[in-house]
């Protein structure tokens, strides 16, 4: 091993995340912020729970929930979900699908089921079988566009580096030109 991947090692695993490693963060506990226009045009986000699954993000509003009613009327969205430590992120654009409107028991059922149990352990049933009788809606985002990181360094396009002014990354030892990066 160099020197720089020995005092390096602290980094982690740096650049972007291959098709598992998106797979596997996204099954963690990690919340989703989800991005969307209210009523006057303003960003507004939210921090929710999400599915990755079937190609795409299914979310589960609950029947007042104000994100809902923006996403039904504007369904162009963003998400971002992030973690401290390895620094994992995965940023996803795209339109929100309307899948089922605000219903007691339908399909979104089983997939909260999977959320809750995911973001609460064992507790999961206990919060979300009092509250099955309050309406839902769903909806599928599929990616227009995915971006992804992991490790702590930059992306060769941050760095002067990348513009021509030479120079390898400490973090990988490598020149910007080596690199495929694609952070945001």
């Amino acid at each position: 091993m160099s020197d720089v991947g020995e005092t390096e090692n602290w980094r982690g695993k740096v650049g972007k995340m291959s098709e598992d490693d998106v797979a596997a963060f996204l099954v963690t506990d990690v919340l989703c912020r989800l991005g969307c226009l209210d009523d006057e045009g303003w960003p507004y986000v939210v921090p929710i729970w999400f599915q990755y699954k079937d190609g795409g993000v299914y979310l589960i509003a609950r029947e007042r929930s104000a994100w809902a009613g923006y996403l039904a009327r504007d369904p162009r969205c963003f998400l971002a979900m992030d973690e401290a430590g390895s620094q994992r992120k995965v940023l996803i654009k795209g339109e929100a699908e309307l899948i089922e409107e605000a219903t007691v028991g339908g399909r979104w059922v089983p997939i909260a089921e999977e959320m809750s149990l995911r973001y609460l352990g064992p507790n999961g049933p206990k919060y979300l079988g009092p509250t099955l009788h309050e309406p839902r809606t769903m909806f599928f985002v599929r990616p227009t566009k995915m971006t992804t990181w992991q490790g702590v360094d930059w992306a060769a396009r941050y760095k002067r580096a990348a513009q021509g002014e030479g120079g390898a990354s400490p973090a990988t030892g490598s020149t910007p030109a080596q690199r495929d990066d694609d952070l945001p």
